[in-house]
């Protein structure tokens, strides 16, 4: 690490905070290493397969080939000059998150694209776009994070252009314009046609083998060249795209022609509609063969938007008479300090190393940091720009940036950070973090290994927020929660091996939900001598099923123009609606959480110096237990979908393999020479899946899935799995 540093000064609107998001296995990290080296932030490039790649510096990735955790990074990039690496030299300095593929990890995108103002979705030419491309690009969506595509893999036998393209209208529901050409594919995969510039962009052999792809050459494509005509027609199209998307280009284009449009014009018409989300430019190229990525960098500081092209960024007041109105904040240096952290590390020297985004104002070492969601004052001792797998220290971050801070000890991902200086505070809203969908048990292997399994386990937590750990009540058992098999398997090697703790762990199984399946309403009257003393409370509870995905709803039905019910304490009142929220969190069959229930508290009577709040708690939560057994109480199962692609000569075994698993094939196509099955199954029947996979198609197929919703078990089925998970 060097000697700490004044950060480099930077152009607020020279500043681009990408992520680089995909399908697992469809190059991102691939992709990132060319950038790190073309950039000159790496002096060689690290590649996935040899476990050298700079992202993924784990050792879990390393052994396993994927990326697990979101990976920040600092570069820089000037397009005509690949020489200039910083702003000394008028480069635009890209703050880049590699983010995993893989749906366990799902929640290292949602963090990274909170941050970010930008992405590059990266998609294989040969699958087009597969199930994970839809699931970040649906969390991009949500946050309306502008993005250019980059479709890699070009030299692999089966890659086209054009049935990507295709499956991104049909899949994505997106409109992409085609800004860069290839010559060539598979074998013969040469060079592109840059369709803004109309020039032809080679990358020729080098002599020196270290050159990898860093040396490139731009020239006018030849009138006389074999792909001209081709050219042409390709870059009418994207004008024509374009125009269908753009008011000023579309004027222009259809009064003038497309001749009138300047190299200028076009970009500008294709930043608007890139920023306004209204398209995506889509580039091309083979990240492996060294191919592509210079134009790529391009298009990152052509279209995608700075800190001062996203809207300014909404918080919530948290204290002072205003407390609940909503307040703007801009990217102002000198404004009122806005920051949220999106990720912890734990580093074994440094301890908690907390990554975040300033989204206004400036934080400076040693500064006093406020952290709202958990009310603690906190102190910064260190501030880093992270070079993925190093650090530099700097004095100061202004806003637009990423960076880590060293010394905060009660910030988690999605805390809000404040000078505690400032007059108003803010808070951001939180982050969504999936629920778990399979669990495991796990008990330290010693009794004195139980204190260090029980840190570890928190700590990881606390990185970790789709990871959770709880006690079974009925079984005392303590129950590690996650995403997938995968997940879990990571975590468990994790404590092995990054806190030395051997434990012990039970067979991966599925988080069920329950809900019930008709209205039902139940009165129910508590009375009980407690102490001595007289506790009374009498409630009546109605429960009704809403929509699968609804969640629930607690409310007071109590009639308000009724005059008995106007004099009714808030406090029981309170009380009896936290005592039905407390009952719906451990349903009847099996213990799972109750969802998807609307539950109403619709009449209730007390007596004065009888009732209390607890009494009233302690009803309500008496009384929902009744009427979810009364309401035909079921149980739900998360349900996947399934992507299983292979040759065509076992899709019949794995038509027959699904079957056998409750499966619903939903459909059937092609990519490329291979059969692609779609299906929806109970992610209780896919545990193992992977291995069974293996055996029905010699090796041959792979497959992905991804959470799809919650559904209800068969009644037969229901029965045994209540009496085998009871042990009778």
């Amino acid at each position: 690490m060097s000697a700490k540093a004044k950060a480099p000064e930077q152009r607020i609107d020279m500043i681009r905070n990408i992520g680089i998001m995909a399908h697992i296995d469809a190059g991102k990290t691939t992709t990132t290493e060319r950038v790190l080296f073309y950039t000159g932030s790496s002096h060689y490039i690290g590649e996935v397969h040899d476990g050298a790649a700079h992202t993924d510096f784990d050792e879990e990735e390393q052994r396993r080939g994927i990326t697990i955790y979101s990976v920040a990074t600092t570069c820089f990039w000037k397009p005509g000059d690949p020489e200039a690496h910083g702003p000394e030299d008028g480069a635009h300095r890209i703050n880049l998150i590699d983010t995993p593929g893989h749906v366990d990890f799902t929640v290292e995108v949602e963090r990274s694209l909170r941050v970010l103002d930008g992405a590059i979705a990266v998609f294989d030419a040969v699958a087009g776009v597969e199930a994970q491309s839809e699931t970040v690009w649906r969390q991009a969506e949500r946050y309306s994070v502008p993005r250019i595509c980059f479709i890699n893999k070009l030299d692999r036998v089966g890659a086209t252009v054009s049935r990507t393209i295709e499956m991104m209208r049909e899949r994505l529901a997106a409109h992409p314009i085609l800004i860069t050409m290839p010559i060539g594919l598979e074998g013969d995969f040469e060079a592109i046609v840059d369709l803004v510039t109309m020039e032809l962009v080679t990358w020729p052999e080098a002599e020196d083998d270290k050159d990898k792809g860093r040396t490139f050459a731009r020239a006018p494509l030849a009138e006389d060249h074999a792909a001209y005509d081709e050219a042409r027609e390709a870059r009418e199209a994207m004008l024509e795209a374009l125009a269908e998307v753009d008011d000023q280009l579309m004027e222009v284009f259809l009064s003038e022609g497309a001749d009138a449009l300047s190299v200028e014009d076009i970009r500008a018409g294709l930043r608007r509609v890139t920023l306004s989300l209204k398209g995506f430019p889509v580039l091309c190229g083979s990240a492996l063969k060294n191919r592509g990525v210079q134009p790529l960098l391009d298009a990152v500081v052509h279209y995608l938007p700075s800190p001062l092209d996203i809207p300014p960024i909404e918080a919530e007041l948290v204290d002072g008479r205003h407390a609940g109105e909503r307040v703007e904040r801009t990217p102002d240096p000198e404004g009122p300090l806005l920051g949220l952290a999106f990720k912890l590390v734990q580093d074994s020297h440094r301890g908690p190393v907390v990554l975040f985004r300033v989204y206004s104002g400036t934080v400076h070492v040693k500064d006093q940091i406020y952290n709202v969601a958990r009310d603690k004052k906190e102190r910064i001792n260190k501030l880093l720009l992270v070079l993925a797998s190093k650090t530099e220290e700097v004095e100061s971050v202004g806003p637009g940036n990423i960076a880590a801070a060293v010394g905060l000890r009660f910030t988690t991902t999605g805390d809000t950070l404040v000078l505690s200086k400032d007059k108003e505070h803010v808070v951001l809203p939180g982050m969504q973090i999936p629920d778990p969908v399979i669990f495991r048990s796990v008990e330290a292997k010693s009794a004195a290994d139980q204190k260090d399994l029980d840190q570890a386990l928190e700590r990881i937590q606390k990185e970790d927020p789709s990871f959770t750990v709880y006690e079974d009540k009925d079984s005392g058992q303590t129950l590690m929660a996650g995403q997938g098999e995968l997940h879990l398997e990571v975590i468990v090697n994790k404590l092995e091996r990054d806190y030395r703790v051997k434990a012990r762990v039970g067979k991966p199984q599925v988080a069920y939900r329950e809900t019930v399946s008709k209205p039902t309403t139940i009165e129910f009257e508590y009375d009980r001598e407690v102490g001595q003393k007289r506790q009374y409370a009498k409630v009546s509870v109605e429960i009704e099923p809403q929509e699968r995905g609804a969640g629930n709803s607690v409310v007071s039905a109590l009639p308000e123009d009724d005059e008995a019910y106007a004099k009714f304490p808030r406090e029981l009142l309170a009380a009896a609606l936290e005592g039905i929220s407390d009952s719906l969190t451990r349903g009847p069959l099996l213990g799972y959480p109750v969802v998807d229930v609307t539950v109403r508290l619709v009449a209730a009577s007390y007596i004065e110096g009888d009732s209390n709040a607890a009494s009233f708690r302690a009803a309500a939560t008496m009384g929902t237990n009744k009427v979810i057994l009364a309401a035909g109480p079921r149980l739900l199962e998360p349900v996947m979908d399934v992507e299983v692609v292979g040759p065509e000569e076992f899709i019949g075994n794995v038509h027959s393999d699904l079957n056998t698993r409750r499966g619903r094939v939903l459909g059937m196509g092609t990519r490329g020479n291979a059969q692609v099955v779609q299906a929806h199954v109970p992610l209780a029947e896919m545990v193992g899946y992977a291995t069974s996979l293996r055996s029905v198609t010699q090796g041959r197929a792979s497959h992905s899935m991804q959470f799809a919703a919650y559904s209800e078990v068969p009644s037969d089925l229901q029965d045994q799995i209540i009496k085998k998970v009871r042990g009778y």
